[in-house]
């Protein structure tokens, strides 16, 4: 149970505000971003003695207002530029600021440049104590919180009232599990949520879904089916409820045709898959450790009527300027219902960034580039305006009129949720300073499309 400080009697309640930062503004396509499931788990551990308001930067602007007795800011790599301008505005105002979220716990000396505060690991084992702290005027510069040994994650019930008024794809998101085993060298869920799956209990899972009005749910798990055995009852316990529910997992999952089996008769309609890349050292196959190719894999997932998202990233060490050709016949080959790129990015924290720094391949520290589409790295067989180049091609071969009916004609159920994903995915592909580069680059009569060099 929660216990805080009671403020004096005839006193106002301490105010805290949560801050989501945003990077960059959004038109339409804000309405079918999903809402910070953190920021709710953190309130929701906050004694009702505090009055708690959470901005999302994406859909409104943060309320300068000078009354707040603590603001809490989380941030990934590519926020933490902006989560240091709002935290130093408010400081300057004399407001205490703790920060939390990857970037600040696996960098914390340089977020207490900007912080009073910085919870490094999970919050919500340390808000009690935190606030606490706070009101006494002892607010310590570290809270730290490693992930429990065990393998039961204990979670609340997020907060969803504090998102009253905001539009979102849906509200109704939700977390069954934290962690991984398989630590990919590029990736910051090991380092930060632990080596192992912590799944919450079944029957809270199951409680939480059945609170939901509405029927469009998101699980933001890393890995929802990392661990099959401990997924299935959540999965068997859906069956029935009418959701329509999506999230993300490996491929090895569609080995076992039951699971797959169940995973569509639990209200699944989408998965989005890290393939990674679609060859090499790198790829995410090796983590199927049965005989099927990846794309009987995929046809599997996609006969049974779930869209199948696959993630691949470019840059990989392997990478020469031929990993853009392989990758769109690899799509052709599979046919997965929609595909996302990314380009390589060495996060602070991750064995990734250790070796480029290492190796002396960081080009820079502007956190505001950590963000899946620029090069922040020399890469090792390419140069980087290529790799960005080859990206960007790809990403418009991919979303090409042809190429997206072609998807949605080869999928035998799901058409129209294979053309939503498609469409929503094409909106936000290419921007127009993207159509610039690749316009100027056929232009100039090197070369267009994946093959370019």
């Amino acid at each position: 149970m929660v216990t805080d400080i009671p403020p004096p009697s005839g006193t106002l309640r301490p105010r805290l505000l949560l801050v989501y930062p945003a990077t960059v503004k959004l038109g339409w396509v804000r309405r079918f971003q999903l809402p910070s499931l953190s920021l709710q788990q953190v309130a929701a551990v906050v004694p009702a003695s505090w009055e708690v308001t959470l901005v999302d930067e994406v859909h409104e602007d943060i309320p300068w207002d000078r009354s707040y007795d603590l603001v809490g800011i989380t941030a990934m790599s590519h926020q933490a530029t902006r989560a240091y301008e709002i935290a130093d505005r408010f400081r300057a105002w004399g407001i205490p600021v703790v920060m939390g979220g990857i970037h600040p716990s696996v960098l914390p000396e340089e977020a207490l440049t900007h912080a009073d505060s910085v919870v490094v690991g999970e919050a919500e084992p340390v808000m009690e104590r935190l606030l606490n702290d706070c009101r006494g005027g002892q607010l310590q510069p570290i809270y730290r919180s490693s992930p429990p040994s065990d393998d039961l994650l204990t979670v609340p019930w997020p907060r969803r009232e504090l998102l009253a008024g905001k539009r979102y794809l849906t509200t109704q998101t939700i977390q069954a599990s934290r962690g991984c085993p398989y630590d990919c060298p590029f990736c910051t869920v090991t380092p930060y949520f632990g080596r192992s799956f912590r799944y919450r209990d079944p029957d809270d899972i199951l409680a939480e879904l059945r609170s939901f009005s509405g029927r469009l749910t998101i699980f933001l798990d890393d890995n929802i089916l990392g661990d099959p055995e401990r997924a299935r009852p959540i999965l068997k316990g859906m069956v029935g409820m009418g959701l329509k529910w999506g999230g993300q997992a490996n491929l090895r999952f569609a080995e076992d045709p039951e699971l797959v089996r169940l995973v569509a008769a639990s209200g699944c309609i989408g998965i989005f898959v890290g393939i990674e890349t679609a060859t090499g050292s790198y790829a995410n196959l090796p983590k199927n450790s049965g005989g099927s190719s990846p794309a009987q894999l995929i046809r599997r997932v996609r006969d049974a009527g779930i869209v199948l998202e696959a993630s691949l990233i470019f840059g990989f060490d392997d990478h020469d300027e031929s990993i853009f050709d392989r990758t769109l016949r690899f799509l052709d080959e599979c046919s997965p219902g929609v595909a996302t790129f990314n380009v390589l990015t060495p996060y602070p924290g991750t064995a990734l960034f250790t070796q480029f720094q290492e190796e002396g391949r960081i080009l820079h520290q502007d956190w505001s580039r950590y963000d899946h589409s620029q090069v922040v790295f020399q890469p090792k067989l390419m140069t980087p305006d290529r790799l960005h180049r080859g990206w960007l091609e790809v990403r418009r071969e991919v979303y090409r009129w042809p190429a997206i009916f072609s998807r949605v004609l080869s999928s035998p159920r799901g058409r129209f949720t294979t053309l939503a994903y498609n469409l929503l995915r094409r909106g936000g592909n290419l921007s127009a300073a993207d159509l610039a580069i690749l316009a100027a680059h056929d232009l100039s009569g090197t070369g267009s499309g994946g093959s370019s060099s």
